[in-house]
């Protein structure tokens, strides 16, 4: 298996974050006491403050339903849509699949 090592600095990690935070609708403060943490720690990582320990990020891509990978994988605009969907097409029989496959081409050109 080869693994790909994909770095963000502080503030794309930050950014990361608020993006998916957004995307799901949250406040950074629901968003804290929802993964147990103090009603600041979000925001704390957020703006550069603070950085969440590995067993925080763990917590983190839990609370956005998203692995470690997909949150370092920033080509990717709303991974927790595109996880679902995913998920959803594992649900379906091969004629199914490519009737999707054939909307996906079409829409994408």
């Amino acid at each position: 298996m080869m693994w790909a090592v994909i770095y963000l600095n502080e503030k794309e990690f930050a950014m990361r974050i608020i993006n998916l935070r957004e995307q799901k609708g949250v406040s950074a403060r629901d968003m804290s006491l929802s993964i147990g943490q103090n009603p600041g720690y979000i925001n704390n990582i957020e703006t550069g403050k603070a950085l969440p320990s590995l067993t925080g990020f763990f917590y983190i891509c839990d609370y956005f339903g998203i692995t470690p990978a997909v949150f370092f994988d920033d080509s990717t605009n709303d991974p927790i849509i595109i996880d679902r969907i995913v998920d959803n097409l594992k649900k379906l029989n091969r004629n199914q699949l490519e009737h999707v496959e054939a909307i996906i081409k079409d829409i994408i050109g």
